[in-house]
């Protein structure tokens, strides 16, 4: 698991000088955050409390030298005693574990020896195993049913493809052209997946003890999720509505009988319902929803509503973050949900009655290549209940931990102290600055190398978070460490459009995206001058997804970054609404027209429009499977660029999709190149390679 990594994973030989590490022995070379450390990193997900609170199984993930791969194990650990265990280890990854509500069993998910996806049962006594059923594509959402006599998963069907000619017989032999592929939706490709197959999604139903699943919805809508209503009643989420491939967000929450497979609407607004929670009696359905006004962003709220659909009630109407993924506590009188609270995710309870306080604090660790926030958790049975989770902090990936009354709150795990207490990782320290558009508070965080002196002389690099409705905090990201091992100070914030402040807060980039976020941004690198943390000739700027679109932005507004490097971006909202995956959702909630009448509604906020006042030396890169925003939006930059006699450079990751990070090797690619490409345009560089010369 932890041996030498092999050298070449730059795509363009672009591999990153050491800034100001370049001369240090041997001996301190060994305590950096270097590019192979991230192959040694292991994090904790999906923490699953046993009813009883006694054990946790989680996901282990490791990173495989051989397959470069993510990969999931299966562990166990006992609470009381902290020890720990293999539980599902050495074959495929494993992933999505879920206990019986006898605590009996565990259901997860893998694959067997030919890669065929499998839905697997482990009863915890013996820790022998069995698959469920042959599955043609990979089981999501597996739920016990109350009695645990039945699973609910759901799973893709395919469909018929459409077809308007039927091709000739051919000769036995001949080579002839593949069939024609024909596509009739609105969405006919998704990032991660490729040009989609014909067909939907839909919630299965398979006995405990195995055997052959049985569909219980049916029709072209996807209807997913499932959760028991009762030990006859399932509820899933969609939308059956005829257009509903022009309204992206749209769903409800059905209620279906499996004795029938009949379907009845529990929901009806115009406005998203999904992520229903029974409560243990079974007479309240807890969700999530809002209104759609047709915006770019909107928050979710929490509502309850009676197992039949009446009596529909908002909970925590002024509570001003946005509700996650819920929980009921086991006596039915609030509920949990980890929620992005100001750069921090913390474990909220919500009483019934709309009362909202911090149960536990300090979740997150789950993404690994940038700081973004992430974070799992799960509550035992019982009048008090036990919390697992997963912790993270600055220097350390996800941890699983445990809190709650009459348990001994800890961390459990401890999965990189055979490697990260033995490097120099980099101190992070939180900032928050008064933006110059308008005075708001914007929150940021800076990552120092390990010899860092507040002296003037450090390069920077404002790393932007994509989204753009997403958060950033104070979580490990293998980027940061590794741009802090070569001596770069790294800066990351939230400027406006962040989720975590409030929805009015996220709003304020609607229909003005890019727009004041770009001053935001520019006062935490002021800041970052005016401390004197950095030399303000040595400044950098990258960002992906969303944060490409404002790296790009801001090289056409401002010629203060030595260089830049922007990643996976989108440059052209025009050919974004009408070619990415999410086009639907850009048309109909960001932009609010129609290209073909408004065209200058779209160029107007695409970085396309600024390329002529681009002299920033700006690398562009992209996956050549990014369908979220897709390769030709970075061409289009590359190309104007050249055209503009601006030094530039393509990377193209092959196989990639709009998750660069989804590989090691990827990862540190991405990494290392751009940190190859700032080194080319640092000045303290170019200096000391003169000076060489000269001597």
């Amino acid at each position: 698991m932890k041996r030498t990594f092999l050298a070449g994973v730059c795509l363009l030989g672009l591999g990153a000088a050491p800034v100001l590490a370049q001369d240090k022995s041997d001996e301190d070379n060994s305590r950096r955050f270097t590019a192979d450390r991230v192959f040694d990193i292991e994090y904790a997900t999906s923490p699953q409390i046993s009813p009883d609170g006694s054990k946790i199984v989680y996901v282990r993930h490791s990173m495989d030298r051989l397959s470069d791969s993510d990969r999931g194990d299966l562990w166990i650990i006992d609470v009381a005693s902290g020890e720990q265990r293999p539980l599902v280890t050495g074959g495929a990854s494993a992933g999505s574990p879920a206990w019986s509500p006898d605590g009996s069993k565990l259901l997860y998910t893998t694959a067997s020896a030919d890669g065929k996806p499998e839905l697997r049962m482990l009863y915890t006594d013996s820790g022998q195993s069995f698959s469920l059923a042959q599955l043609e594509y990979g089981a999501s959402g597996a739920t016990w049913s109350p009695d645990g006599s039945m699973i609910a998963f759901s799973m893709f069907v395919k469909g018929e493809k459409p077809s308007f000619a039927t091709a000739p017989s051919k000769r036995e032999g001949a080579e002839w052209n593949e069939p024609v592929k024909v596509y009739d939706d609105i969405t006919f490709r998704f990032d991660g997946q490729g040009y989609l197959e014909e067909g939907a999604t839909h919630t299965f139903v398979l006995s405990a003890d195995g055997g052959s699943p049985r569909q219980i919805t049916e029709g072209d809508a996807d209807l997913t999720g499932p959760v028991w209503l009762d030990e006859d009643t399932l509820l899933v989420t969609g939308n059956t509505a005829e257009d509903r491939d022009l309204d992206p967000i749209e769903s409800e929450i059905y209620a279906v009988e499996l004795a029938d497979k009949s379907m009845r609407a529990l929901t009806s607004r115009d406005g998203p319902d999904y992520r229903p929670a029974v409560s243990p009696d079974g007479e309240t359905i807890a969700f999530l929803g809002y209104d759609d006004n047709v915006m770019a962003y909107e928050q979710a709220n929490l509502y309850l509503m009676n197992a039949d659909g009446s009596n529909v009630r908002e909970v925590a109407a002024d509570f001003d973050r946005e509700f996650a993924a819920l929980q009921w506590a086991p006596d039915g009188r609030s509920l949990y949900s980890a929620i992005e609270n100001a750069g921090n995710v913390d474990l909220f309870q919500i009483t019934t009655g709309g009362d909202t306080s911090i149960a536990v604090s300090g979740l997150g660790g789950t993404s690994i290549g940038r700081p973004y926030a992430g974070a799992d958790f799960s509550l035992s049975e019982g009048r008090n209940p036990v919390i697992a989770y997963t912790a993270g902090s600055p220097d350390r990936p996800a941890e699983v931990a445990v809190a709650g009354r009459g348990v001994n709150a800890r961390t459990l795990t401890a999965l990189n102290e055979d490697v990260l207490p033995y490097l120099d990782m980099a101190r992070v320290e939180e900032l928050k600055v008064s933006s110059s558009a308008d005075g708001r508070e914007i929150e940021a965080w800076v990552a120092f190398p390990p010899d860092f002196e507040a002296d003037g002389s450090f390069p920077l690099v404002l790393e932007i978070h994509g989204g753009p409705f997403s958060m950033y905090g104070p979580f490990f990201a293998s980027e940061i460490q590794r741009y802090a091992a070569e001596g770069y100070v790294t800066v990351w914030s939230n400027p406006r459009g962040s989720t975590g402040y409030g929805e009015e807060f996220a709003q304020l980039i609607d229909k003005a995206y890019p727009g004041n976020d770009y001053d935001d941004l520019m006062s935490v690198v002021d800041e970052m001058v005016a401390r004197d943390y950095v030399d303000p000739d040595r400044l950098f700027i990258t960002g992906g997804s969303g944060g490409g679109v404002l790296t790009a932005w801001t090289v056409g507004k401002t010629d203060r970054f030595a260089a830049a490097a922007t990643i996976k971006p989108v440059i052209n909202w025009f050919t974004m609404a009408l070619a990415g995956d999410i086009a639907p959702m850009v048309w109909r909630h960001w932009i609010r027209e129609d290209p073909w009448e408004n065209p200058q509604a779209y160029f107007d906020l695409s970085p396309i429009s600024l390329v002529g006042n681009v002299t920033t030396p700006t690398l562009v890169m992209v996956g050549e499977e990014d369908y979220r925003t897709p390769a030709w939006e970075a061409e289009q930059f590359y190309t104007a660029l050249k055209l503009q006699g601006v030094e530039t450079a393509l990377i193209r990751v092959p196989e990639s999709p709009h998750y660069i990070a989804s590989r090691p090797s990827r990862l540190i690619a991405k990494t290392d190149n751009i940190m190859g490409w700032f080194a080319k345009f640092d000045p303290a560089k170019q200096d000391e390679d003169e000076d060489g010369a000269e001597d």
